[in-house]
């Protein structure tokens, strides 16, 4: 089932033998709800987020229930301003880079972040 499968629907058939007619129910009206977005997370390349100056590090966004198309936008220390959006976040780290990330998810309707995850450049 999907969110566009929202509508009026009814039955019909024919009824009765030989001049069977055609009958119909009476419309019911069908409503699609969203699933939230809940079980937002983070993982990192390298893990624990622990990377070396100049090396790259991935940050990966997933999320355990919610109803698409969902859209992530990646934050620092708590800035508004995206530093990227998509599930996966590459960065090639310099000494500023060491700070708290996290993801952001929406589906128009519902937000979720996943919990801060502490990268430190060493």
């Amino acid at each position: 089932l999907q969110l566009h499968h929202g509508g009026r629907y009814r039955c019909g058939g024919r009824v009765g033998s030989g001049l069977s007619l055609w009958k119909e129910s009476a419309p019911v009206t069908v409503t699609v709800h969203g699933i939230p977005i809940s079980g937002v997370s983070l993982s990192a390349q390298p893990p624990g987020g622990r990377v070396t100056l100049g090396d790259l590090l991935v940050l990966s966004c997933s999320v355990a229930a919610g109803t698409g198309p969902l859209s992530f936008s990646w934050h620092r220390g708590g800035s508004a301003v995206p530093l990227g959006t998509g599930p996966r976040l590459e960065l090639h780290v310099g000494h500023e880079d060491s700070d708290q990330y996290q993801c952001r998810v929406s589906d128009g309707d519902s937000a979720a972040e996943s919990p801060a995850l502490h990268v430190t450049v060493l």
